[in-house]
């Protein structure tokens, strides 16, 4: 492994913000929210003052520039690269957002980088960088074309392994697609180029992609049958050229964990609440009122009253000294 390093800032950036989220599965009752999970976020300078990840482990030939990217491979034949996290993505919805970059001189180019939610980490191999018959998920972004009739490539697919199962590389993976989606101009774009992958349990897994205009995403694909993921599984990402190359480069890593917060409900009915309230506060409010105003005039007989008896008494009094 070799890392060239321009160190512009000791220690690993941590983010945490809470952030909601308007977009959600239909068939979720509620609004979703995120929470940052800073053990799976990587942003610049990537390295602490030890030259060191605290929460990923780097390997290959990838190369890290503290104040740039983490290039996976070089725009070299015959490279190999790959970055995994050091501890399990145990969130169970959870989205991850990815700014990358696929680019280079070269007319003809290869052959493409993966994304990984895998129980095998740091397993390098002939898929993208990354060991054949694994366990999890993959996402790949296939820079070239080996037998895809009618497909238009780069091509972007998702593949659920089962520990078992090989990639056909002849195929380009065809016979195990999951979903995909054709990303001409992915390559070399003119804007940032980012992936946002967001998964729910049981309900949806959803890939969307920026490459044709800053802040404009585009959905690849969407399943409401996500395949369950593994109890134990990291998140990863590995890049391979052959005879063909490109820099395949990694700008940040941006990872949340989802929950669902119940919509705030209230009943048709209570809109007339208020309008009760209030004709019941003008009530009370003209009742206190006729009651003030009957107590003063009693207070003010019994005043009238003890004044008279007073008078009567001392005129009373009077007469009887005389």
């Amino acid at each position: 492994m070799r890392f060239t390093s321009w160190l512009s800032a000791a220690g690993l950036a941590a983010l945490a913000w809470a952030k909601k989220d308007t977009t959600s599965p239909k068939d979720i009752d509620g609004e979703v929210k995120s929470i940052a999970l800073r053990t799976h976020t990587l942003v610049q300078p990537y390295l602490d003052s030890d030259m060191q990840s605290r929460w990923y482990d780097f390997g290959g030939d990838t190369i890290i520039r503290t104040d740039s990217y983490i290039r996976l491979t070089s725009d070299r034949p015959s490279q190999a690269g790959w970055i995994f996290s050091r501890v399990p993505l145990t969130a169970t919805n959870w989205e991850v957002e990815v700014e990358f970059k696929i680019h280079g001189k070269n007319q003809l180019f290869g052959d493409g980088f993966a994304m990984w939610i895998t129980k095998e980490r740091a397993s390098p191999g002939p898929v993208f960088g990354h060991a054949d018959n694994f366990n999890g998920l993959g996402v790949f972004f296939d820079t070239y074309k080996n037998n895809r009739p009618g497909v238009v490539f780069p091509y972007v697919m998702a593949m659920f392994g089962d520990g078992n199962t090989r990639y056909d590389k002849e195929t380009d993976g065809k016979n195990t697609e999951l979903a995909g989606c054709s990303a001409r101009g992915i390559r070399n774009a003119q804007v940032p180029t980012k992936l946002k992958l967001t998964y729910f349990q049981d309900k949806s897994l959803k890939l969307e992609l920026q490459y044709k205009a800053d802040g404009e995403w585009t959905q690849c694909f969407e399943t409401n049958e996500p395949p369950a993921m593994p109890q134990i599984s990291y998140l990863g990402f590995s890049a391979e050229t052959g005879e063909l190359s490109d820099n395949h480069d990694i700008i940040s890593i941006r990872a949340r964990n989802l929950y669902i917060a119940p919509r705030s409900s209230k009943p048709a009915a209570g809109k007339n609440k208020k309008p009760q309230k209030a004709h019941s506060y003008q009530k009370k409010k003209s009742g206190s009122w006729l009651g003030f105003l009957v107590k003063s005039v009693l207070v003010l007989f019994v005043i009238a009253g003890s004044y008279v008896a007073y008078t009567a008494w001392r005129t009373s009094k009077k007469s009887h000294r005389f």
